[in-house]
């Protein structure tokens, strides 16, 4: 049983290991073409003429706000507007008619990463779309040794694409990065 066992994992790690891939398209990754508050985002919860009720503070780690009388909220997955609406259901009942706004002051949460054999690995904030080819120049390039045909992005859901440098330049493979994404030059 136990050679059964090591034999079909032992398979499982050479399919994924030399799965050569060709050209890629981009593949389904959530674009940011609906803004949605993040982890470390700084906004200004405002309560029309009760200043004691607002505040102007971080997304925590836990995806939370606290804000007065009414505790912690869930604010992480929220767009702004949906945050607005769920302050104001909350103060419903107890305040007269609360008129609230939400206001993003910082983005700070959407980061992608690149690691590996590049100038400066890091975090870089994805402010908008940012394909392979653009992460890799925000992390100042290929270092001299790095294996140009072997670049691994690994996305935040747990997939992973691999992408050969070359095409990413000829514009023969195109993938977008998404919040969490990681790309890996080896």
């Amino acid at each position: 049983m136990s050679r059964n066992v090591a034999f079909w994992m032992a398979a499982a790690v050479a399919a994924a290991g030399c799965a050569h891939h060709g050209v890629v398209e981009d593949d389904a990754v959530q674009h940011m073409s609906e803004f949605r508050l993040s982890k470390e985002d700084v906004v200004e919860v405002s309560v029309w003429k009760e200043p004691e009720l607002s505040r102007t503070l971080p997304i925590r780690p836990d995806g939370r706000i606290t804000l007065p009388l009414i505790g912690d909220v869930q604010a992480e997955g929220l767009r702004p507007q949906d945050l607005e609406a769920k302050v104001h259901k909350m103060l419903g009942g107890l305040v007269r008619d609360p008129r609230v706004t939400v206001i993003v002051h910082d983005v700070n949460g959407a980061k992608v990463f690149v690691t590996g054999m590049v100038a400066h690995p890091g975090s870089f904030p994805l402010r908008n779309k940012v394909n392979v080819l653009q992460a890799l120049a925000m992390a100042g390039g290929l270092a001299e040794f790095a294996d140009r045909g072997e670049i691994n992005v690994l996305r935040a859901d747990g997939r992973r694409i691999q992408v050969d440098y070359d095409d990413l330049v000829s514009g023969k493979s195109k993938v977008t990065l998404g919040p969490g994404d990681t790309v890996v030059v080896p």
